[in-house]
């Protein structure tokens, strides 16, 4: 058997595609401070670097539910004698699948169902295969959008699925090969992140990799020390495995979720797997750039539990192993102004010694990597490498990502190439192409979606006059992390008509906390049927203690509206903000479900033992990650 490249459906039970909302992602990230032992300078370096001041051009994801049914995705399928690997490109390129075909095998943790949860920057996120993440600490924000995707070969015929896109709150552009030759034990990803903006930005990788997870499941790496963080202390820099008594290779024995960031010394090979009792299981290796490994565990309390049945469905344990630019996913890299980056990673089944694997570490890190440079020799993946320079044109497309690459090549901010046929911008685009084309923004209602880049911003810098280009051109100036000049322009796109989108963004930008409530009820009035804005104008009065106000709003709403989860949610807190815990617990009983918990969130929980004191926390309310 050759190797061979398909397109296929992937049927399964599923939800709707997570809908993007109108309102923008105003909020940026914060720099991470570490004071915790053995953080180094470089590290230090990497964690004050690069938090971006918005999340801007970005909307929201956070319109889904739990309504599954039968659902056919559209997949690309790369099969050779040894592996058949399964791609989303609608879901950000994903690898959803990688079987071993000797003994049908698979190798990640492929999720039975198709359930977003809000784990990612936008909201949206799905458990399982191999994600992508580019951009900025956090599940990207084209984890759940389609990827551009073609069909090219190799020099010697071997097929290869090409997706790429352009990534808008980095301003990067991402390309991705995936091949499998014939006979090859491994599936090779060649990774290429170009900036082509003349200026350095800060840059963030991280393969994410689930694979199953048993109580008899070890992750190994070339490693005797990691960077901890558990969500409650300090990252800090430890021994590994063995940290308080327990052996932390094993994430199925650990009972609170945690991160553990490997330190893999210069002179190690870049390398992680996840080996079962027998000492099979997925390995990840790559070049030296992909300098990072982790390892990530949900835990065995009641809580971590309970996101894997929320992710994944009942019986469906899983933990992460993940590669990374950095030591930590708490760091961002600077990327010089025209440089492109690349590293090839490859992926397949490891088999080594289970007396080994299972004995000292030591013992088990030399097994572990005694097989992998029998799976896949270093001068092979190097040469898988340099083969990635040489592949052919693109050929047949096999599937359609967004036109904003489009629109930037068009706006001559970003050059055209033959190897990534970016299409023609789309509807959604087309505001921003009458801009270039006639110098005007055309006024809609709602706004036109946002844009992120300098030669915008002058372009609107020189004509906004009306209320629709001032507030875009107030999105564009936060999102250079100027929220004086911001402001300013929202207060003029108010001064030419009153809107719900510009009192937002001022409700945003105030320190205040009335004067953000009063300008939130402002803008609810004008908008009252957008529940993402009526969902935020709730937390917003609840944040200025005016839970009375909440409770009026809540009271007004449709009956489908009220409904909603998180509107529940902030009835029952009103509810007890004010003393009316009997209120609380009726709504408990009834039944609160919050369709986009966020990971970390803890709303719920907080919420019934505050009413419950004497009662333990039912599951189906427990979410904590840390004493759950």
């Amino acid at each position: 058997m050759t190797s061979t490249l398909r397109t296929d459906l992937l049927r399964i039970e599923g939800t709707a595609d997570p809908a993007a909302g109108v309102l923008p992602i105003l909020h940026g990230l914060s720099s991470y401070t570490a004071d915790g032992v053995g953080v180094d300078e470089e590290m230090r370096r990497n964690l004050a670097y690069g938090a971006p001041p918005s999340l801007l051009p970005y909307t929201r994801q956070g319109d889904y539910d739990r309504n599954r049914a039968g659902r056919e995705l559209p997949c690309v399928v790369l099969e050779n004698e040894q592996l058949t690997a399964t791609f989303l490109p609608s879901l950000g390129g994903r690898l959803w699948s990688l079987v071993h075909r000797p003994g049908g095998r698979e190798l990640l943790h492929r999720n039975h169902v198709l359930q977003p949860a809000n784990l990612a920057l936008r909201d949206a996120w799905l458990a399982g295969g191999v994600e992508w993440n580019l951009g900025t600490t956090g599940h990207w924000p084209l984890t759940c959008e389609p990827l551009h995707a073609v069909r090219l070969a190799a020099p010697d015929g071997t097929p290869v699925l090409r997706m790429y896109a352009f990534e808008r709150l980095r301003r990067v552009v991402l390309r991705l090969d995936t091949w499998l030759p014939a006979g090859s034990p491994v599936l090779f990803v060649h990774v290429e992140l170009h900036n082509p903006a003349p200026h350095t930005t800060p840059v963030y990788w991280w393969s994410n990799i689930a694979v199953p997870q048993d109580a008899g499941t070890r992750v190994v790496g070339p490693a005797d020390h990691a960077f901890h963080c558990d969500y409650v202390s300090d990252l800090t820099r430890v021994g590994f495995p063995h940290l308080d008594g327990a052996d932390r290779s094993y994430p199925g024995r650990v009972t609170r979720a945690a991160d553990y960031f490997l330190d893999l010394p210069d002179s190690e090979r870049r390398w992680i797997a996840a080996l079962d009792a027998h000492g099979t299981g997925l390995v990840q290796a790559s070049t030296d750039r992909l300098r990072g490994r982790k390892l990530f565990c949900w835990g065995t309390s009641t809580g971590g539990r309970h996101w894997q049945e929320w992710l994944s469905g009942p019986d469906a344990a899983y933990l992460e192993i993940q590669a990374g630019l950095a030591r930590t996913q708490l760091e961002h890299l600077p990327m010089p102004g025209g440089a492109t980056w690349s590293w090839t990673e490859a992926y397949g089944l490891l088999e080594a010694d289970p007396a080994a694997v299972h004995g000292g570490w030591q013992q088990a890190r030399q097994a572990a990597g005694a097989a992998v440079a029998r799976l896949l020799p270093p001068a092979e993946l190097d040469a898988a490498h340099r083969l990635a320079t040489g592949f052919g044109a693109p050929g047949e497309q096999l599937a359609e990502g967004s036109g904003w690459a489009a629109l930037e090549i068009e706006a001559g901010d970003l050059p055209a190439s033959t190897l990534l046929p970016f299409g023609p911008p789309g509807a959604e685009q087309e505001p921003w192409r009458q801009l270039i084309t006639t110098g005007v923004l055309p006024v809609s209602d709602p706004p036109a979606a946002p844009v992120t880049g300098a030669h915008w911003r002058a372009r609107l810098e020189r004509c906004a006059e009306d209320w629709h280009a001032l507030y875009q051109l107030g999105l564009l100036r936060l999102a250079d992390g100027e929220p004086g000049p911001a402001r300013e322009a929202f207060k003029r796109s108010l001064g030419e008509r009153p809107t719900p989108w510009a009192l937002r963004a001022l409700a945003f930008l105030t320190t205040e906390r009335q004067e953000a409530a009063d300008l939130m009820a402002q803008a609810h009035r004008l908008q009252p049927e957008l529940r993402e804005l009526t969902i935020e104008v709730l937390d917003a009065l609840l944040a200025a203690d005016r839970a009375h106000q909440a409770l009026a709003l809540i009271e007004t709403l449709p009956p489908t509206t009220r409904a909603h989860g998180r509107i529940r949610l902030a009835e029952a807190t009103a509810a007890h903000a004010l003393g009316e815990d009997d209120r609380v617990r009726r709504l408990l009983a009834e039944g609160i479900r919050v369709d986009n918990m966020r990971e970390g969130e803890v709303s719920l929980d907080a919420l019934w033992l505050a009413v419950h004191p004497d009662r333990p926390v039912p599951p189906h309310y427990d979410f904590r990650m840390a004493d759950g």
